[in-house]
C-alpha cells in the first residue's frame, strides 16, 4: 500500500511538473525517443566518430531548449504576433537573392556574423502560422476572399524559395499551407480543378525546371541508366535497405556507409542505414515511433478549441508526417531524390531546430488550453 501510495505521489508531482513548464509528456516521450534512436544512427553511419555525436548533441540539446521556450507562449499571443513573424520572414526571403551567400550551386543563406541561416526553415513554421491567421475567424466553408489570401501568401512564399532554387522546399512549405486551405472547408470543384490545372502545367513547370532537377527526376524514374553517375545514390541506399534483411546486421554493421558507398549517410539517406543494421524489425520501429508522435500530434489538434489552434496543430503534425513519408520514399526509390532529411534522426541543426519550434507550440496549444480550462472552474 505504501509503495502504492507513493508512486501515486511521484506521478502526480510529474503531472504538475509537466504543467507548470507547459509540456505534453505523451508527445515529450515520443520526441526522445527519436532523439536517442538518432544520437545511435549518426554515430554509428559516421564511423563511430563521438565528435560527430557530441555535435549532434549540442544541437539536440539548444532545439530541446527552444521547444521548452515556444511552450510557454501562449497561443493568443502567437496569434497576435504571426502577421509581425511572417512580415519578417518574407523580407528574410526577399532579401536572400541580394545578398545571401551561395553554398552547394544555391543561393539559400544570410550570413548573420556568428552563424548562416537559412530563412526558408523559418518559413516552415511561420507560413503555417499566417495561413491559420487568416482562417482564425472564417466561416465554414470560407468565402473566396479568404482562400484567395491564403494562396498569394502561400504563392508568393513558394515563388521566393523555387528561385534560390529550392523547388523540393518550396512545394512541402507550400503544402503545409494548402492543409489549412484544405481543413478550413475548401469546396471539393475547387480541389479538383486545382489538381487538373496542376496535372495541365506539368510540361510548362519541366521548361522551368534546372537541368540538375531534371536529371533527378530521370533518374528516379531509371536510375539503373546511369549506375556510376546520377543513379548511383539510389542504387547504393536501395543495397543498404535490402541488405539489412529482417534482423539486420547490428549496431556499427553498415558497410555500405562505412565504407563510403552510401553518400550522406548522416543526413539524407540516414534511413538506408538504419536499415540496413537494424533490417526490418528496426524499420517497424522506427514507423510506430513517428506513428506514436503524429497521432498525438492529430489528437491535441482534435482537442484544440478554436479555429487558429486547430488548423496550426493539424499543419505542423501533416507537414512532419509529409516529411517523414518524403525521405523514406526518396530513399527507397519510390520518389525522386529531393535533399530532404529524415526528421528528428538526421545529423542537422537547422531542421532540428524547426522541427522542435514546431513541437513547442503543439505543446503550448495543448497545455495552456488545460490550464483556461482549470482556471474557469
Amino acid at each position: 500500500m505504501q509503495s502504492f501510495q507513493t508512486s501515486q505521489t511521484l506521478y502526480k508531482t510529474n503531472k504538475g511538473w509537466f504543467s507548470r513548464f507547459h509540456i505534453d509528456g505523451w508527445l515529450l516521450a515520443g520526441i526522445l525517443l527519436l532523439l536517442s534512436l538518432s544520437l545511435a544512427i549518426v554515430f554509428s553511419a559516421s564511423g563511430g566518430d563521438w565528435q560527430v555525436a557530441e555535435r549532434h548533441l549540442v544541437r539536440i540539446t539548444i532545439a530541446l531548449g527552444l521547444m521548452l521556450l515556444f511552450a510557454q507562449i501562449p497561443p493568443n499571443w502567437i496569434y497576435i504576433i504571426t502577421p509581425f513573424l511572417f512580415a519578417i520572414a518574407l523580407l528574410m526571403l526577399i532579401a536572400v537573392p541580394i545578398v545571401g551567400d551561395v553554398g552547394k550551386g544555391a543561393q539559400r543563406w544570410l550570413d548573420l556574423g556568428p552563424a548562416r541561416f537559412q530563412p526558408s526553415e523559418l518559413m516552415k513554421v511561420v507560413l503555417p502560422l499566417m495561413v491559420a491567421w487568416i482562417f482564425a475567424h472564417s466561416s465554414y466553408p470560407p468565402n473566396w476572399q479568404r482562400i484567395l489570401a491564403a494562396l498569394v501568401v502561400i504563392g508568393m512564399t513558394a515563388g521566393l524559395i523555387v528561385i534560390q532554387p529550392d523547388l523540393g522546399t518550396s512545394l512541402l512549405i507550400a503544402m503545409s499551407g494548402l492543409f489549412i486551405v484544405f481543413f478550413a472547408g475548401l469546396p471539393w470543384k475547387l480541389i479538383f480543378g486545382a489538381l487538373f490545372a496542376a496535372a495541365a502545367s506539368i510540361p510548362i513547370a519541366w521548361e522551368f525546371m534546372h537541368d540538375y532537377q531534371r536529371q533527378r527526376v530521370l533518374t528516379f524514374l531509371d536510375p539503373e541508366s546511369d549506375p556510376l553517375g546520377a543513379g548511383y545514390h539510389i542504387i547504393q541506399s536501395k543495397i543498404a535497405i535490402g541488405s539489412g534483411g529482417i534482423e539486420g546486421k547490428g549496431f556499427l554493421g553498415s558497410t555500405q556507409a562505412h565504407l563510403e558507398f552510401l553518400p550522406e549517410s548522416t543526413t539524407d539517406f540516414i534511413f538506408s542505414v538504419l536499415s540496413e543494421e537494424f533490417g526490418l524489425i528496426g524499420v517497424i520501429i522506427l514507423l510506430l515511433m513517428y506513428l506514436f508522435v503524429i497521432g498525438r500530434g492529430l489528437y491535441i489538434s482534435a482537442k484544440a478549441e478554436d479555429n487558429f489552434t486547430r488548423y496550426v496543430a493539424a499543419s505542423l503534425i501533416m507537414t512532419f508526417f509529409i516529411y517523414v513519408f518524403v525521405n523514406i520514399s526518396m530513399v527507397s526509390g519510390l520518389l525522386p531524390v529531393v535533399g530532404l532529411p529524415l526528421p528528428l534522426v538526421s545529423y542537422g541543426g537547422s531542421s532540428l531546430v524547426t522541427l522542435m519550434i514546431s513541437f513547442g507550440i503543439l505543446m503550448s496549444i495543448h497545455t495552456h488550453k488545460k490550464l483556461l480550462r482549470q482556471a474557469k472552474y
